[in-house]
């Protein structure tokens, strides 16, 4: 397949930065987009699918999960998917399967059929889209890669302020059914942006032989050997437990406020609208020179900033109070947004990347699907929406203690304890004279030209080593 050249190891191609590149991250844009508001968006068809089935809410509400879940928890399968065929044919499959999806459950009779149809077969669609847009991504940008991630994540703030209203028209003008196949060839665009993902090929001399690809798991679990990946992988799944809970319950804060049920709507407006400003912005922070290097404390504050944004939004006692959190809550879930694969990325390095967003999305699929039930249920035995928030607040506030205090104990530690000890030896060894070798001193000329690193030179690079 012509994606795997690129999936199996090194190839010696240099991130172009640009170039093709923007077609690519245009495409991942729009898959963000996909992804991560079409769970969301299809909750406005749910009280004609209550009608129709003469069903409850929470019957319905299983679509997004089942959503959610297949998002999250076919990571693996992603990355064994893209490593054994590569990025373009998996999203070009996923692409076909989100759109049947939901063609097939326009032809639904029972809600169980909508389940498997809507929720499982678009779900796993949609994660095959996902993750190797992302992976393409990392391809096509290394020095502007955080400002390349903060676009690509600031599609889901846009699609989820499109597709609402663009679903309701639907529903409004052609029914549920009507509405579900119309999305579904909306979704066959997944398939345009799978054909924007172009694999990179090292260039060949003439008449020399092609690349050797050398062998690869399907799943490196050798990303667990890494305390980084670790440390980021739970700091990642105690984060989910609270991130997705605050969007959740703001309109109903709201409405048990006593505000109109239109304002109250409108706070998500507010949110959605901060959010898609504060993730590109996020990633061009993040890209300066001097702020790269610390891209995971800044990843660590914007999770400190959203937890405590929920704590002081457990406060609000009127209308203003909760626009204001909308307002600070946008812009940490912003950061959030437009940090979390870019600090994987740094973490784990190109090549094992595809591996490590599969395993960290599944431990993270245990977590989505525990976050607002679980907000639920202390609401359901406190009927008070302020211990709600502070509950979230607290879980995302963990989660950054979690990530700063193992990256700073953890890892920046053994470095500095190991490295005189390593560079002594090292220097010890290359300049402890020989004593019955004959030196070459055109071996001497070529020793110190090819491998200058290994001479006491420092080589730097602009990535984020944790």
């Amino acid at each position: 397949m012509g994606g795997a050249v690129v999936d199996e190891g090194p190839t010696g191609v240099k991130a172009p930065d640009g170039g093709w590149g923007w077609a690519v991250l245009f495409g991942c844009f729009v898959i963000t987009g996909f992804s991560y508001a079409f769970p969301k968006a299809v909750s406005v068809f749910f009280k004609e699918l209550m009608r129709e089935f003469g069903i409850g809410y929470s019957d319905t509400a299983w679509i997004s999960s089942i959503l959610l879940a297949m998002l999250y928890g076919t990571g693996p399968l992603c990355s064994v998917c893209v490593n054994r065929f590569g990025c373009r044919p998996v999203m070009l499959v996923g692409g076909l399967f989100a759109s049947l999806g939901m063609v097939a459950a326009s032809f639904c009779r029972s809600i169980i059929q909508v389940y498997l149809t809507t929720g499982v077969i678009t779900g796993l669609g949609l994660a095959l889209n996902f993750q190797p847009s992302l992976i393409m991504l990392n391809r096509y940008f290394n020095k502007r890669r955080p400002m390349a991630n903060g676009l690509a994540a600031a599609g889901s703030p846009v699609f989820l302020c499109a597709l609402s209203p663009l679903g309701q028209l639907l529903q409004d003008r052609y029914g549920w059914r009507g509405g579900f196949l119309i999305l579904g060839g909306l979704l066959l665009n997944c398939c345009v942006c799978a054909a924007l993902m172009r694999p990179l090929v090292a260039p060949q001399p003439a008449g020399a032989p092609g690349p050797q690809r050398p062998a690869r798991r399907l799943l490196d679990l050798s990303v667990f050997r890494d305390r980084g990946f670790v440390i980021y992988a739970a700091a990642a799944s105690i984060m989910v437990l609270g991130l997705f809970v605050p969007p959740v319950f703001v309109v109903s804060y709201a409405k048990d406020l006593g505000v109109p049920d239109t304002q109250a709507a409108f706070l998500l407006t507010i949110l959605g609208f901060i959010d898609i400003f504060a993730r590109p912005t996020a990633g061009f922070i993040t890209g300066l020179k001097k702020v790269r290097p610390y891209s995971v404390y800044l990843f660590s504050f914007s999770m400190f900033f959203n937890g405590f944004t929920d704590l002081t939004g457990s406060t609000a006692s009127d209308y203003g109070g909760l626009v204001v959190f909308c307002i600070f809550f946008g812009i940490s879930y912003g950061m959030v947004g437009a940090l979390q694969f870019e600090v994987l990325m740094a973490i784990v390095g190109t090549h094992k990347f595809s591996s490590a967003i599969g395993l960290v999305l599944l431990l993270e699929a245990v977590a989505v699907l525990v976050g607002p039930p679980s907000g639920g249920k202390l609401l359901d035995a406190t009927h008070v929406y302020k211990y709600v928030f502070i509950l979230a607040g607290i879980e995302v506030l963990t989660s950054s203690l979690v990530l700063l205090l193992g990256n700073f104990f953890c890892i920046r530690k053994k470095p500095e304890a190991s490295q005189p000890e390593e560079a002594t030896s090292e220097a010890e060894r290359l300049h402890k004279p020989p004593t019955d070798v004959r030196v070459d001193s055109r071996e001497v000329e070529h020793f110190l030209k090819a491998e200058p690193e290994k001479n006491g030179e420092v080589v730097h690079t602009p990535e984020t080593s944790v």
